[in-house]
């Protein structure tokens, strides 16, 4: 477990650096992020490279003791690139390029610049790549951010006709795949097919979906160019990429097969604010940021990464990004640090060093202010550093419930939700958030990941049910529960000819027959429970454990397997899980909102959300006996507390 920070040499005069460089060191830090920007500073003209800086940069850190991440600069092409290839710019769905004058501002298809990418991290690799201080690359930055996966040039159009062609071999394959007999839209060729968009009215999902499934390939595969370039020259070296929060625009899983290391941008107040919860809870975690998000997205990466996966970028404080930039309550810096860390993080690296004083991101604190002066997040990551002793060896174990999460399922919601306020990704934090409540450590995990070992299983979004799928669960011997909409697509974007849940019926004996969204404000009462969003019609011998006033039962169960044919609410899913718990034999808690628990090896980690102190022992037994090595039972604001296990 180690710190980290995110730096750029070129922004300062080079009479800074190297006491920079000292003070990173004095703090605690011992990891630094540089060069993913640098691209116009490294080749100022064509084929012109300027290596003195970057060389004089890297030495003055290593002379410190502090080692590199180094970053490949392609997600900002300099202006002298996109001159002479204007076919490098991505297009919008409006037919119009991209401009220059930003950053991310390429197409993923582009052959011209995958080739440019190429001449640049060959130069890169060449020359740092057995550099004793740099310990790992990362492949250019945040894919995806500005909303740019998506193109519609002509490269991306050509391309999307070779991966289909390369899918179904024939047009009539694809035309029944997608039931293009449909509102005539049957094609003679590959070559007719274009990207759906500009369409009069919704395009065929099925169509939507492929598009999706390709532009995630494209991703991972303008990525393999750099990573085979930097694995043949500097081997040994992890390669890593950062991904963002609350983004699902590709298939992080299948990046992170051909990387070493998962990392992600972590944002807990930006976040708060971009999603969907009420105001009153973002009132409530103005400063905090809420307690479930940030926590599902550490657990994520972690099975993105297979069990390697770091934070590179943490708030230090307020951003410039988000709708409002409210300030870090004091202690959460270092709480979010431990949080990060209690949920098997190798390093927390802060972003950035130096709040910059111009362009787009001079509002985004850093640890130092522009005039050098220590921020506040300085001290607490300090005070991190000191306490990070406390729990040297603890290694991340496999938590006792797995929460399913497709990408896929994630496209398919988006393309026909049915409801407007479905929001898949909500949902998975739902149920993330009610294990939590419980006090449960969870992993989250792909639908093809083993399964072996765990005790509970949840599959909130599980819309396209895999072959094998049910099977898998059965042996691993965990209960299982399903969110609406399982199997509720075939891989074609077809209805089931079962119906849903599809393939998942070979865990529960039940149809769904319909299904209905529900408006804004309508609520279906359910005994105790609040139906809303989401009510499926279940025809099944089985006796509904919950059923509406008008009877339509929303919660089955069958051996080890629920079924839940609503969008639950708080006190339904905890309802599920708490049986499940109690039949399992594992200890639940009652934990508050702003209260969460995270184990890591022999150690168990507290986090206070709550913008008050709380007390563990009302809700944790024996907490006033428990062996702390950080802080004890008494939580203030922000407050991290951390025990051994006996």
């Amino acid at each position: 477990m180690k710190l980290g920070v995110c730096y750029y040499p070129e922004h300062w005069p080079e009479a800074m650096w190297a006491e920079d460089a000292k003070r990173m060191a004095e703090i605690g830090i011992t990891q630094v992020r540089i060069g993913e920007f640098a691209w116009s500073r490294i080749e100022p003209t064509p084929g012109t490279f300027e290596w003195g800086w970057l060389d004089r940069a890297i030495e003055s850190l290593h002379q410190n003791g502090l080692h590199i991440v180094l970053g490949t600069p392609t997600a900002t092409p300099p202006k002298w690139l996109i001159d002479a290839h204007p076919d490098v710019l991505a297009v919008d769905a409006h037919g119009r390029p991209r401009h220059f004058g930003s950053r991310r501002h390429y197409c993923f298809s582009s052959l011209t610049y995958r080739a440019e990418c190429a001449r640049i991290v060959e130069v890169l690799a060449r020359r740092y790549g057995n550099h004793p201080a740099i310990v790992a690359w990362q492949t250019d930055n945040e894919y995806g951010c500005h909303d740019t996966i998506i193109s519609y040039s002509t490269s991306a159009r050509a391309a999307f006709r070779v991966w289909l062609a390369a899918k179904y071999t024939k047009i009539e394959a694809l035309n029944q795949a997608w039931g293009n007999v449909f509102w005539s839209m049957e094609y003679r060729s590959f070559e007719e097919i274009d990207p759906p968009v500009e369409t009069v009215t919704e395009a065929n999902p099925a169509h939507r979906q492929d598009w999706a499934r390709f532009a995630s390939d494209e991703v991972a595969a303008f990525d393999r160019v750099q990573t085979d370039i930097l694995r043949a020259h500097s081997p040994g070296k992890d390669v890593l990429h950062n991904y963002m929060g609350m983004f699902t625009a590709f298939d992080h899983f299948k990046l992170g097969e051909q990387l070493d290391v998962a990392a992600w941008d972590s944002y807990p107040l930006g976040f708060l604010e971009q999603a969907w919860w009420p105001d009153a809870t973002k009132e409530r975690f103005l400063r905090q940021g809420h307690p479930d998000f940030t926590a599902f997205h550490h657990d994520l990466y972690r099975g993105v990464g297979r069990g390697r996966w770091q934070v590179i970028e943490q708030q230090p404080g307020p951003v410039n990004w988000a709708p409002w930039n409210p300030a870090p309550l004091p202690g959460m810096v270092r709480a979010w640090t431990w949080e990060a860390l209690a949920h098997g993080a190798e390093c927390v690296s802060y972003f950035r060093w130096r709040q910059a004083p111009f362009a787009q991101e001079q509002m985004h604190a850093g640890l130092l202010r522009p005039d050098s002066a220590e921020a506040e997040a300085a001290r607490e990551a300090r005070q991190v550093a000191a306490e990070l002793q406390a729990v040297t060896g603890a290694i991340t174990i496999q938590a006792p419930v797995a929460l399913l999460f497709d990408y896929e399922a994630i496209w398919a919601n988006q393309i026909q939700p049915q409801g407007r306020d479905y929001r898949g990704l909500e949902l998975l934090i739902h149920f993330y958030s009610a294990a939590r409540r419980l006090g449960l450590s969870v992993d989250v995990v792909h639908p093809s990941a083993d399964l072996g070992g765990y005790q509970l299983i949840l599959c909130p979004l599980q819309i396209f049910w895999p072959e094998g799928l049910s099977a898998k669960i059965k042996a691993s011997g965990a209960a299982c529960v399903l969110g609406p909409r399982a199997g509720s697509k075939t891989q074609d974007f077809q209805i089931p000819a079962n119906l849903a849940p599809g393939l998942a019926q070979e865990l529960i004996p039940l149809v769904v027959n319909r299904v209905e969204s529900l408006r804004p404000g309508h609520v279906e009462q359910a005994g105790p429970y609040r139906v809303t969003r989401w009510l499926e019609h279940i025809q099944t011998d089985l006796v509904p454990e919950a059923k509406t006033a008008s009877g339509h039962g929303i919660w089955y169960h069958a051996d080890k397997v629920d079924y839940l044919a609503c969008w639950p609410d708080a006190a339904l899913l905890d309802a599920v899980l708490r049986r499940r718990c109690e039949t399992l034999g594992i200890a639940a808690l009652d934990l508050p909102d702003g209260l969460r628990l995270r184990q890591r090896g022999e150690f168990m980690f507290a986090l206070n959300y709550e913008a008050e102190a709380v007390n563990l022992g009302d809700h944790v037994p024996e907490a006033d006996r428990f062996d702390y090595v950080i802080g004890g039972p008494s939580l203030a604001a922000a407050g991290v507390a951390a025990w051994r296990i006996t």
